[in-house]
């Protein structure tokens, strides 16, 4: 009788599944030019092979609906045995392929917990695919990320699809990241826009919200399961729990690619998005609207997870049903606009855990996973075996360990927007900076209305706060070609030359302006740089020019409008030549005598610890990373161009002003110490080393490095240092 009952079953099954598909298919010929024009189906072909590709379908859904019935099956007597009875009244979250949480109403369930889960395999790897697009959602990304490194207990590959901005951002952040038994591997969204783009889409997240639909297609075809999510989560458990479900259901949970690809996804959402776009003209909800569809068609192929792997941080207070306690949540979905501002009884602690892991140290989740066995990178076994050269007797320890540290870096941390029709003359200011160094960034926009290419040395939490000041700013929240590129703090020095050539690199223009964060560039100096780039034929010719700098001692300056006010102010003695009174080998072969008359631009020779200012194409040498803290890290890079044979050519009418400020905490260090001063001495030494060995011919050039070596070897104090920062 049972068996009876159940072969009638599967044949009305399978009867009403033909029907639905041959119905589609019927619209889908009959009539619209709409429907045509959306998708060529494969319903146009010959009748023979429609009919074919009918029935296999049919019979591939019905297979997986069985499998999934007798599933169903299972799971409900292990339930009641367990005494965990499932009152689904069709309430409960989704599986993560089908569901991104946008849709309100859909987050209550049963809190009477799931049944018990396998177990995930120790070291066993596992899988997570997230569609990113742009500067924000990379941010997002990040958050997403630490939540899950914390909790993890295995190995993770990441699957990202991303846009060509989201890519470098990530890439550039993963590697320098270095986290033991991570991978990860980019796919080009644009790529897979053909297979989406003729949905019409009212989703704020435009076409990457329909990319989820792709997935079968995009990731590996021997990538059996992966968990799907969207960027503005975060786990408050292993994420293997997740995983787990996998396990104990037979890849009937989450995004089962092997099942989907079996049963045709890629050609049953499209049959579903031409019938539904039909109706409803356009989604809102993206690939929401879609899988909604699919899943009210063929209720049998999803099983609902319990909401708590889900719970919506939003004004609506059906989130609150989903649990009883704030331990029994998995995932926290901010997907509010409001965020941290909602109406829910436990705000602060949904508050409290995003704001948890917005602001932890990632260098912390560098640690290895206990008991499995990791490859590690390339760059990380050269990186570990350098450090293992070290001695760590040498005076110098310190100093070396600095330099061969790899920062995480988080590349365009805001916006950023090039210019479609970029300009063979353009520059872009580039400039380093920490958090005490923050107010100056409004100035310098105000002066400077080019592109901007900044590296800001900050925690965590730190970039937390410069991000919200730079929202704050009325000034800097109306700029989208300024760059900030975040290198986030590690160790006990400060890398100043790495952060240079961190902003230096990725500088978008042909040519770049050189300077430090305290100093204000003259009105008009942008527009001004690129007529002497253009008229002294800068692409045809190596060379250097350089920028005047001044100085002040007063907080708040009448900054002069031209040439002629600013040799005024410096008679009245309310301006000087920059550092004349501490550092004059320093910017003496500027010849300032010179300058007060000079009406073109004239070449000038290097000197031993000559450090200018100047504009260079983007390509030229970067800038020594041995150098960190204070001291010689300018000085050597102008060596290394002399040593190139850049001319040295000074701007008749071009000026700059350093603003004062509190003395940096390097440079303290640098005058309190003698070993600091040993060091930095030391690292001189194996400059020049290196720069002789590169370039023998240059004998003079040699020579007057030791003369300024052993002149410098016998000062000590403050105003007589060579190189500022």
């Amino acid at each position: 009788m049972l068996r009876s009952w159940r072969g009638k079953l599967k044949l009305l099954l399978a009867t009403a599944t033909l029907v639905i598909l041959l119905s589609w298919l019927c619209v889908f010929m009959g009539s619209s030019e709409y429907g045509r024009s959306l998708l060529l189906s494969p319903c146009f072909g010959d009748r023979p092979s429609q009919d074919l590709e009918r029935e296999a379908l049919a019979s591939q859904v019905r297979k997986v609906e069985e499998e999934n019935l007798q599933l169903r099956l299972r799971l409900s007597q292990s339930q009641g045995q367990a005494g965990a009875v499932d009152g689904s009244d069709g309430s409960q979250q989704w599986a993560a392929s089908f569901d991104d949480g946008d849709t309100p109403g859909d987050d209550r369930s049963n809190r009477t917990g799931c049944p018990k889960q396998q177990m995930v395999q120790k070291c066993e790897l596992l899988h997570v695919a997230i569609v990113c697009a742009g500067h924000n959602a990379s941010r997002d990304v990040v958050t997403l990320v630490k939540s899950i490194l914390f909790h993890r207990k295995n190995p993770l590959h990441f699957h990202l699809i991303t846009d060509s901005v989201a890519q470098q951002i990530l890439q550039t952040l993963f590697q320098s990241w270095m986290v033991p038994s991570i991978h990860v591997s980019f796919y080009n969204a644009d790529d897979l826009k053909a297979e989406v783009s003729w949905i019409p889409n009212k989703h704020y997240s435009g076409i990457y919200g329909l990319m989820k639909l792709t997935l079968t297609k995009a990731l590996p075809s021997n990538l059996s399961k992966v968990i799907v999510l969207d960027t503005d989560i975060t786990f408050a458990t292993d994420i293997a729990e997740l995983w787990a479900v996998f396990g104990k259901f037979s890849g009937v949970i989450l995004l089962l690619l092997e099942r989907l690809r079996r049963i045709g996804w890629e050609q049953m959402w499209r049959l579903t998005a031409e019938r539904e776009l039909m109706s409803m003209l356009s989604t809102s909800l993206a690939d929401q609207d879609i899988f909604n569809a699919v899943i009210k068609q063929s209720p049998v192929l999803v099983y609902k997870l319990p909401c708590f792997w889900n719970v919506q941080l939003s004004d609506h207070t059906l989130s609150e049903q989903c649990y009883s306690e704030v331990s029994d949540l998995k995932v926290i979905h901010w997907n509010s606009p409001k965020k941290l501002r909602v109406k829910n009884k436990h705000v602060e602690f949904f508050r409290n855990l995003y704001l948890t892991f917005l602001e932890y140290d990632g260098n912390l989740l560098r640690r290895e996973l206990f008991g499995c066995a990791s490859l590690p990178s390339p760059p990380r076994n050269q990186l570990q075996q350098a450090l293992e050269d070290l001695d760590e007797e040498d005076p110098c320890y310190d100093f070396r360990r600095q330099h061969l540290m790899l920062h995480r870096i988080h590349l365009f941390f805001l916006q950023y927007e090039v210019l479609a029709s970029p300009d063979p003359a353009d520059v872009t200011l580039v400039a380093q900076l920490s958090m005490d160094r923050l107010q100056m960034l409004e100035a310098i926009c105000k002066h400077w209305a080019g592109p901007i290419s900044l590296a800001l040395y900050m925690s965590d939490a730190e970039a937390q706060q410069f991000l919200r000041y730079a929202q704050g700013s009325e000034v800097l929240s109306s700029r989208r070609n300024v760059a900030y590129h975040i290198v986030y703090k590690e160790g006990q020095f400060y890398p100043v030359n790495l952060l240079r050539n961190v902003a230096l690199t990725n500088a978008q223009t042909p040519y770049v302006f050189l300077t430090d964060i305290d100093f204000l560039p003259m009105y008009g100096l942008y527009d001004y740089l690129r007529n002497s780039i253009r008229q002294l034929e800068l692409p045809q010719r190596k060379a250097a020019l350089i920028v005047p700098a001044f100085e002040t001692l007063r907080y708040r300056l009448a900054f002069p409008k031209s040439k002629a006010e600013l040799l005024s102010m410096l008679d009245m003695g309310s301006l000087y030549t920059f550092r004349y009174h501490v550092w004059p080998k320093g910017h003496a072969p500027t010849d300032y005598a010179k300058w007060r008359t000079a009406t073109v631009p004239y070449r000038v020779e290097w000197q031993p610890d000559f450090e200018p200012y100047v504009v260079v194409r983007r390509d030229c040498p970067q800038y020594d990373q041995r150098f960190v803290g204070f001291g010689w890290n300018k000085v050597s890079h102008i060596m290394e161009l002399d040593a190139q044979e850049y001319e040295l050519l000074v701007l008749p009418n071009a000026f700059m002003i350093h603003m004062p400020h509190a003395p940096s905490f390097d440079i303290s260090k640098f005058r309190l110490s003698a070993g600091y001063r040993g060091c930095l001495q030391t690292l001189r030494e194996e400059f020049h080393q290196d720069l002789s060995r590169r370039q023998p011919q240059e004998e003079d050039f040699t020579l007057g490095f030791v003369n300024a070596g052993q002149a410098w070897s016998t000062r000590d104090g403050p105003r007589t240092v060579p190189g500022r920062r």
